[in-house]
């Protein structure tokens, strides 16, 4: 058997790399963070099966730091539906190419991390509830997890986090105010500054993620689903059928319906629902706490978008 070369090996990662995955093919996937294996899934609608799965332990995340990633919080599909940014309770964040499964990156947040978010140069922020904080990470997809330069912005009851590309800033709904930050787009030392607070009625707001093809954001709370539309600042009551405790909310185009997290235990539940309490995916043993369309987002990211490390 002839030797493989430098160049053959190099073509031939690329060539596994770049050939489509499950995901590729599918016209209607979601992405959930699914707790009852402590992993991420995405789900093709239609075929009402998981197609595609990372679990910490089976991937290039240290023995040590696989705790890191117990009972996934959030999952978002970045990068032109090529990689996914997930966080976990446990205080791990990641980011995760599909094609073959590796983590490219990932940290420490801590705190009950709930959320995770892109910022335009490469770098994280994440979202955690029990040290009321945000986290802003320097992504160096070589040198991690030990070492990776953060800095923490005291934040309450932080569990969401949503860039704004044409605002240039970041949102986070911190218990019943929405907040806006301006980032200062330094690579090597991210820091936020808080912009704007906007008060908002009940508590302990939970979910915020934008509205498809709006310049608006949908957010829950304990009581409550709303839309926030960006220009003039009005938070309206969204027309769902279940409105309290709603762990996450996702919409689409024509023919995705909008898609609801309602839990039946605890905070978890094996079925995703529409506005009207259909089913959109169920499989019996599930513990998804979030889920989201796996589509564009143009709200947070530009249309080319690739792979983007600090530098």
């Amino acid at each position: 058997m002839p030797k493989l070369t430098l160049l053959s090996f190099l073509l031939l990662v690329t060539i596994t790399l770049s050939a489509q995955s499950p995901v590729d093919k599918c016209k209607q996937c979601i992405v959930l963070a699914e707790q009852s294996q402590h992993r991420i899934a995405i789900a093709d609608v239609k075929k009402q099966e998981i197609i595609w799965e990372w679990q910490p332990a089976a991937s290039n995340v240290k023995p040590e730091h696989v705790k890191w990633f117990s009972n996934p919080s959030d999952a978002k599909v970045v990068y032109e539906g090529k990689y996914v940014l997930t966080c976990a309770s446990g205080g791990g964040v990641a980011l995760i190419r599909i094609a073959d499964k590796k983590t490219v990156f990932y940290a420490y947040a801590g705190g009950n991390t709930h959320s995770i978010e892109l910022l335009p140069d490469g770098n994280i922020v994440s979202a955690s509830s029990t040290n009321n904080h945000l986290t802003l990470f320097r992504v160096d997809t070589v040198n991690f997890p030990e070492g990776v330069y953060q800095q923490q912005v005291p934040i309450a009851f932080g569990h969401n986090v949503v860039w704004d590309r044409k605002g240039q800033r970041l949102w986070s709904a911190a218990m019943h105010e929405l907040i806006a930050f301006k980032y200062n787009f330094n690579c090597a030392q991210p820091e936020l500054v808080k912009d704007t607070v906007i008060q908002l009625p009940g508590t302990e707001a939970h979910d915020l993620f934008p509205v498809y093809g709006q310049d608006a954001l949908w957010l829950t709370n304990t009581t409550q689903v709303y839309q926030y539309e960006i220009a003039t600042h009005q938070l309206k009551e969204a027309p769902v059928r279940f409105q309290a405790h709603i762990k996450s909310v996702s919409s689409g185009p024509r023919k995705f319906p909008v898609i609801i997290m309602k839990p039946k235990t605890s905070w978890w539940s094996d079925t995703v629902l529409d506005t009207n309490g259909n089913a959109v995916f169920k499989q019996e043993g599930l513990k998804i706490y979030k889920a989201r369309w796996v589509l564009p987002n143009a709200f947070s990211y530009p249309e080319v978008n690739p792979l983007n490390v600090c530098q």
